[in-house]
């Protein structure tokens, strides 16, 4: 037909089929993009430069260098204080070693005038024996150890076996009753002395020592005290008496074959040898507790 144009159809384009999350979009944005653009880039900023707005580099050398000078200053001020109180410390010790060293020499000053008086004692004392006790009187000071002596005997000498352990002096013994180890004790020393009286020794001294009616032999842990005196090993025993005779009458008596078992089973080493003469020092520590006038022939005091 006229006046009537010819309308051709539209074709229409297929759409594409939706998203099956479409309906889920807000949902899925937030999940893709857990932060905002914007906070993201000033996070990654910040964590780039740090919080006081350097590099991390540069604060670290900022941190280490503070660190630096604060050891430093604890190192001069400790430095600075020790300087300070060497001298008063040097001086408080100078001071201490004067007044151990004043102490040392009163003490040894003391100890000087208490021996210078008590050989003023003894020598009195012999005097008063040998002037009112005759004869008789000097058999009384030598055998109270009141005057030295000197005379013909014997030296025996007693000493710990080479391999000897620290043990104690008063310890146990074996059923034998010898010493268990191979150190000489005190009880080995009582026997020894005990011996050489009952085989005639006139005096005796150990290590210098000399023993009387009242000295006591005993043991402090591993030490030997003679009359609360400290001896030390080898122990030296002189004996005053007829020096031959001695010797034997020593070592065939029962104390002697003691010494021989001692040496045999435990190594303690001994030896005995006569000497022409010895001479014995007077004891120290002997003190008159009483005295007795003794009548003349003429029947008078004196």
């Amino acid at each position: 037909m006229c006046g009537m144009s010819q309308q051709h159809p539209v074709r229409s384009t297929p759409s594409r089929p939706a998203r099956p999350d479409a309906s889920m979009s807000l949902l899925t944005n937030v999940m893709e993009h857990s932060l905002d653009d914007g906070y993201a880039e000033a996070a990654a900023r910040r964590g780039a430069e740090g919080r006081s707005g350097l590099p991390r580099t540069l604060r670290g050398k900022l941190v280490l260098a503070a660190g630096l000078v604060l050891a430093a200053l604890v190192v001069t001020l400790g430095a600075a204080q020790a300087r300070f109180e060497a001298p008063t410390e040097a001086r408080e010790r100078q001071e201490l070693i004067d007044r151990i060293e004043d102490g040392s020499r009163d003490a040894d000053g003391l100890q000087t005038r208490v021996d210078g008086l008590r050989e003023e004692v003894a020598a009195m004392q012999r005097e008063a024996l040998q002037e009112h006790g005759g004869d008789r009187g000097e058999v009384v000071a030598l055998l109270a150890g009141a005057v030295p002596v000197e005379g013909p005997g014997i030296r025996l000498v007693v000493d710990d076996a080479e391999d000897s352990g620290p043990g104690e002096g008063g310890g146990p013994r074996q059923s034998n009753g010898f010493a268990d180890t191979g150190r000489v004790r005190d009880r080995d020393l009582q026997r020894v002395v005990n011996g050489l009286w009952e085989s005639g020794a006139d005096a005796i001294s150990v290590n210098g020592q000399r023993l009387t009616a009242l000295s006591a032999i005993r043991a402090a842990g591993d030490a030997i005290l003679v009359d609360n005196k400290p001896l030390v090993p080898p122990y030296t025993l002189l004996a005053v008496g007829d020096g031959q005779e001695l010797s034997d009458a020593f070592q065939d008596s029962i104390d002697g074959r003691y010494l021989d078992v001692l040496q045999d089973n435990y190594g303690i080493r001994t030896g005995i040898s006569v000497q022409d003469r010895v001479r014995l020092p007077a004891a120290p520590s002997l003190t008159v507790r009483t005295a007795e006038p003794v009548k003349t022939g003429k029947g008078s005091t004196s």
